[in-house]
């Protein structure tokens, strides 16, 4: 099958395409022809000798979290997916059965039925975000009527999600991104959005219950910015920067709690998912499509940090 592969970390150079052996699936896992790819954060993170290369343990590695395709070989012969079933879903990082490929191998228990509103390519956009976006707001944050939530980066692919079940949950929602995001994401459902080129959040925001963290103090320190935000008893929900343990001490000091959060993928969050996608309650936006040979394309544009939504691969097309 063919796959674009990373032989080493380094710059988006190193992923190239090629012939790899077909996918052997395990106990438990379906094999599916991959349509489409979503580019996540991830991949460029552990490309580059950060994020999971870690665990890399051979090359070439397939990078590519998440996916949609179809079911062609069933984890079991009486599981309800099929050969024929689109399905979308998310892999754990890293592994040689990555989404930039031709097939992948995946559990069974991390994929579901994908929205039935959506093409495939709009679906791979999905997974890793929205269950990201899920596990802050949702799982986490336990979000609720009257609560102020601040969602940083806003306009990315977790950050316009996350917007979007925050408001669904009866929040007040405060956005952080560029002026020029500021329009769409009032449409999402942001009640107030901080162009952070013009102005500190912190000089005009307050009180905040929940901080949905998507940068940390990777950037200008803005988690350790936001606890100046926060109420007493308030909460930081942090995706995995490497620098959320730097304020979780201030944040106790304070009277407020910090955590991280990894995104899991499960068969009942995914259908949940795509049940309000498919009610119209949640829209994901791609931002840009590029066919899968192109991925280091893509993964210079993602790091230029301005995508609105989401980047996608085109497997199939």
């Amino acid at each position: 099958m063919r796959a674009t592969v990373m032989d080493g970390v380094g710059g988006p150079e190193v992923l190239v395409e090629r012939d790899v052996p077909m996918v052997v699936p395990a106990i438990g896992e379906a094999v599916v022809r991959v349509a489409a790819a979503g580019v996540n954060p991830i991949d460029a993170k552990t490309r580059a000798g950060g994020g999971a290369s870690a665990l890399i343990r051979e090359f070439p590695a397939v990078l590519g979290v998440d996916f949609c395709g179809t079911i062609v070989r069933p984890a079991f012969d009486t599981h309800p997916l099929q050969p024929g079933d689109e399905v979308y879903g998310m892999v754990s990082v890293p592994r040689l059965s990555g989404s930039y490929a031709q097939f992948l191998t995946v559990p069974v228990i991390a994929i579901a039925r994908s929205p039935r509103t959506l093409t495939p390519t709009q679906a791979a956009a999905v997974p890793c975000a929205a269950l990201t976006a899920w596990g802050c707001i949702v799982t986490v944050g336990a979000a609720k009527r009257g609560d102020r939530v601040l969602v940083h980066a806003a306009a990315g692919g977790v950050g316009h999600i996350a917007v979007q079940l925050a408001k669904r949950a009866g929040a007040y929602v405060v956005a952080t991104a560029s002026g020029r995001n500021a329009a769409w994401l009032r449409e999402l459902g942001a009640d107030e959005v901080i162009d952070y080129r013009e102005e500190r959040f912190e000089n005009v925001t307050g009180d905040i219950d929940i901080v949905v963290d998507l940068i940390g103090n990777v950037k200008d320190d803005t988690g350790t910015r936001s606890l100046r935000v926060m109420r007493p008893g308030g909460l930081l929900v942090s995706v995995p920067t490497g620098s959320w343990p730097e304020f979780r001490a201030d944040a106790a000091a304070g009277g407020m709690r910090a955590t991280d959060i990894k995104a899991l993928s499960d068969t009942a969050t995914l259908t949940a998912i795509a049940e309000l996608i498919d009610s119209g309650e949640l829209a994901v936006h791609v931002d840009r499509e590029f066919p899968v040979a192109d991925a280091a394309e893509a993964h210079r544009e993602l790091e230029k940090g301005h995508t609105r939504g989401k980047l996608v691969l085109n497997v199939q097309g």
